[in-house]
C-alpha cells in the first residue's frame, strides 16, 4: 500500500542563515583575540655625518644663445667664429676655478646647431658640468 501517492517528494533544503551567523561570531571572537606583533624587527642605528657643510657652490658660467645665433658668455658678448675660439672663451671664464658647472640658456627658436657648438666648445675646454636653463610655461 502506497500512503505517499499523489504526493511529490520535497528536497530537502540547507538554511545557509544559521552557518552564516556562526561564522560571524567565529570571525569576530579571532579578531579581538588576536595579537599582532611583528615578527622580525630591525633595529637599525643610522650613521651620523660629521663632515662639514659644502662651503660654496662651483663656479657657474652663463652662456646665452639666442634666436640669431648670438652669444653671451657670463654676461659678455661673444662673437662665434669658432668652436676652438668659444672654448677658449669657456675657458676664461671658468679661470682656475675647479669643475665649474656650464649652464645654457638657449633660446626657444635657437637652432639645434648654435647650442651644439656651445656643448662642443665645453667639451674642448675640459668643462664636463653642462646643464640647460628652462622656464615652466606661464598660464
Amino acid at each position: 500500500m502506497d500512503l505517499r501517492a499523489g504526493r511529490s517528494r520535497e528536497e530537502p533544503e540547507i538554511n545557509f542563515i544559521p552557518l552564516i551567523d556562526v561564522l560571524l561570531v567565529i570571525l569576530i571572537f579571532l579578531m579581538v583575540t588576536t595579537t599582532y606583533q611583528r615578527v622580525a624587527e630591525l633595529q637599525i642605528t643610522l650613521p651620523e655625518a660629521a663632515a662639514d657643510p659644502m662651503q660654496q657652490r662651483p663656479k657657474e658660467i652663463n652662456v646665452g644663445v639666442d634666436v640669431q645665433g648670438r652669444y653671451v658668455i657670463d654676461k659678455n658678448v661673444f662673437q662665434f667664429t669658432t668652436v676652438a675660439a668659444l672654448a677658449d672663451a669657456l675657458k676664461r671664464a671658468a679661470g682656475d676655478a675647479k669643475e665649474p658647472v656650464v649652464i645654457i640658456n638657449a633660446d626657444a627658436n635657437a637652432t639645434h646647431q648654435s647650442v651644439i657648438h656651445v656643448m662642443e666648445a665645453a667639451r674642448m675646454a675640459g668643462l664636463i658640468h653642462i646643464t640647460f636653463a628652462t622656464q615652466t610655461p606661464t598660464k
